[in-house]
């Protein structure tokens, strides 16, 4: 599909449609600081916005959000997924600056799975998705003619590292392991972006609370036997968002022109795992009374237990709030509720 049918297809009657007549890059304008920046339009909701990773827990939720404020969506998928209306790519390989020229916003959510037994070839399937298809998208919107005004691209919380009870913010200094490298050269792809005059954000994401997927799905079937297990000492802090919360931050985020460079996305009140244990459990009326010992869990999950399942990070949004987002699920009692007491098969107790 060509650029100029898509646009052609909104008619002469919507704005957008006058303003790419009268300035050709995409319906963005330099700002005081020469960033591209949508200016009045940004308060409307009828953008064009591609999306990659939108099969995922996050894609799933996010983009029934954007089509309700007006926004129409392009979904960017693997070439042996696509369907009619899709942009076909293989992340491994460059992508053509055509294929993505056009476009408002981009969010940018791809990447292999992280919890599973890691052997080197799923390491290197976890590093090359997140590494090589962000360098080679954010090289291809910088080279485009009509770039976003925006690219949101995911990062991860394991940015940091195992930190014990450090309050780690958006400034402080990324940790060591395989996870905190592969975040750091992810975030880095971003450069040709935002080198290009593109406001780039890298949302370094939670553990996202959902009962459709994620880490909540996975722990739902042995907390509901009552075999909810505490891991290791369940000392390690746990960073958690409502999947509502990160829908409604990302949709902030393409909002807020002020904001770019990372931002963490996770509650204002993190718990430790025997905390987290514990409110899950009471929630479904079960008790919680077993543990893994860390044996256990590097037992059956070697590497991957002790960067993420016996690991912590003591996250502040900082950045996010400072920038005016207000959570709607601030502690973990009422997000687990709000999740798990409306699901009319499975209801609480």
């Amino acid at each position: 599909m060509s650029v100029d049918s898509d646009y052609s297809e909104s008619g002469f009657g919507n704005p957008f449609t006058v303003t790419f007549l009268r300035n050709p890059l995409g319906f963005a304008q330099p700002d005081s600081r020469g960033r591209l920046s949508l200016g009045d339009s940004a308060r409307l909701n009828s953008l064009r916005i591609l999306i990659s990773g939108a099969s995922g827990l996050i894609g799933s939720a996010l983009i029934p959000a954007l089509e309700s404020r007006g926004s129409a969506v392009t979904r960017l998928v693997r070439a042996s997924e696509s369907r009619h209306g899709e942009i076909p790519w293989n992340p491994a390989q460059p992508l053509h600056s055509e294929l993505v020229s056009g476009f408002h916003a981009v969010i940018h959510l791809a990447g292999e799975p992280v919890a599973a037994r890691w052997t080197e070839a799923k390491k290197k399937r976890i590093r090359d998705s997140r590494v090589l298809g962000t360098a080679h998208l954010c090289e291809a919107l910088a080279r485009t003619a009509q770039p976003p005004h925006v690219l949101i691209s995911a990062s991860a919380i394991g940015y940091y590292g195992n930190r014990g009870d450090e309050i780690v913010r958006e400034d402080s200094r990324s940790g060591a392991g395989f996870l905190p490298e592969v975040c750091r050269e992810w975030e880095a792809a971003t450069k040709p972006a935002a080198d290009a005059g593109i406001r780039t954000t890298q949302i370094r994401i939670g553990i996202v609370l959902a009962a459709q997927g994620g880490a909540l799905k996975k722990m739902l079937p042995p907390f509901r036997m009552g075999l909810g297990a505490q891991i290791g000492n369940g000392r390690q802090w746990m960073s958690w968002i409502h999947v509502k919360d990160l829908v409604g931050a990302i949709l902030h985020l393409l909002d807020s022109d002020s904001v770019e460079g990372p931002v963490n996305l996770v509650a204002p009140e993190p718990v430790r795992n025997s905390e987290f244990t514990r409110t899950l459990a009471k929630v479904l009326s079960r008790p919680a009374i077993l543990r893994m010992p860390g044996f256990a869990a590097r037992l059956i999950f070697g590497e991957m237990a002790d960067e993420v399942l016996l690991a912590g990070q003591r996250v502040d949004p900082a950045k996010l709030a400072a920038s005016g987002y207000e959570f709607r699920y601030r502690d973990l009692r009422s997000a687990l509720e709000n999740i798990l007491c409306k699901i009319p098969v499975n209801p609480c107790g």
